[in-house]
């Protein structure tokens, strides 16, 4: 597994207080080779005997929105992007893509953006092949939600056909309920009324869909853990090997910058902000108190790192 070669910057309380007008110490913590490896566009790691990839799908330059954190201003959250070194210009989220292959199975957790939603996303078919991935070689495929930037990569744009036809596509159980219910589609803000359409017209109809019951096993190694606010059933999923464990948190968390740092931040993409809260903070505790190394689908590359306590927040330590 390789080294942790990152750049950390430790600020005591006092030059805290003075630079930042806060009294706990701050570990601000980035990846030295973030650029290097988005524009290669995976990373490649070892869990145990697992070999593990994340595969970068592009990104989403978010303009500033005042509605976007519910409960932080725009000039709270600007704050938070130049406290971590980021461009606060824009909120910058990025798509990332985790690839578990064992001995018997290549496992995709999620299946990004299909190049159907911003015009800087659509990146894994490429980056995938530079990995040496073959989409014939996916025998599986993890849905943790159903999000359009999670399942869109799963149906063509405009004919909706499969575009993983051979693979098994496993979904949580309380998320397949959710959304397939005609009765939910009024009952959505409008913005979302199109998608549960769109998954409706899709998922029921397709063979190779696998309902999974929470706290069962996808395959050997690998356990649904509920994680339930960011939507109705979004789910966590470990992967063990030895005694080493993977925690593929999905949108456990959106950028870490904001919603690691500041974990009682509510985005506007959690249905249930308060649940999906509580889900963050019981994930982040389990990965700090199993040693677990992370994924989060929206940590930008490598998209693979450990965390830390850091103050009231935790803080996300890219593994390189």
């Amino acid at each position: 597994m390789p080294s942790s070669n990152r750049r950390t910057f430790i600020i005591t309380a006092g030059a805290a207080t003075a630079a930042f007008g806060i009294g706990k110490p701050l570990a601000i913590l980035g990846s030295a080779r973030a650029a290097e490896l988005q524009e290669q566009g995976y990373f490649k790691f070892k869990v145990g005997d697992i070999e593990v990839t994340t595969v970068y799908d592009g990104h989403w330059d978010k303009p500033h929105d005042p509605g976007f954190i519910r409960n932080a201003s725009v000039a709270d959250t600007k704050a938070a992007l130049k406290t971590a070194g980021k461009s606060a210009n824009n909120i910058q989220i990025p798509f990332t893509i985790t690839f578990v292959k064992t001995a018997k199975r290549t496992v995709m957790f999620d299946a990004g953006t299909g190049a159907q939603l911003a015009p800087t996303a659509g990146r894994l078919a490429a980056n995938m092949k530079a990995a040496g991935i073959s989409q014939d070689s996916i025998d599986t495929i993890v849905v943790t939600h159903f999000h359009p930037d999670h399942i869109f990569g799963l149906m063509e744009k405009d004919t909706n056909a499969q575009v993983y036809p051979n693979a098994q596509i496993i979904v949580p159980e309380p998320e397949f309920a959710f959304w397939t219910d005609t009765a939910v589609t009024s009952s959505l803000p409008k913005n979302r009324r199109g998608l549960a359409k769109r998954i409706q017209a899709t998922l029921p109809n397709w063979s190779n869909i696998t309902r999974l019951t929470t706290g069962k096993e996808v395959a050997p190694g690998i356990t649904a853990i509920p994680a339930y606010g960011h939507t109705a059933g979004h789910t966590v999923f470990s992967v063990d090997s030895g005694n080493e464990q993977l925690l593929v948190m999905a949108d456990t968390s959106n950028i870490p910058a904001l919603f690691v740092r500041n974990p009682s931040w509510h985005a506007v993409f959690d249905a249930n902000p308060y649940a999906a809260e509580a889900s963050r903070r019981r994930i982040f505790d389990r990965a700090i108190s199993d040693k677990a190394i992370v994924t989060g689908y929206h940590f930008g590359m490598p998209g693979a790192g450990r965390l830390e306590k850091d103050g009231s927040g935790y803080a996300f330590v890219p593994l390189a």
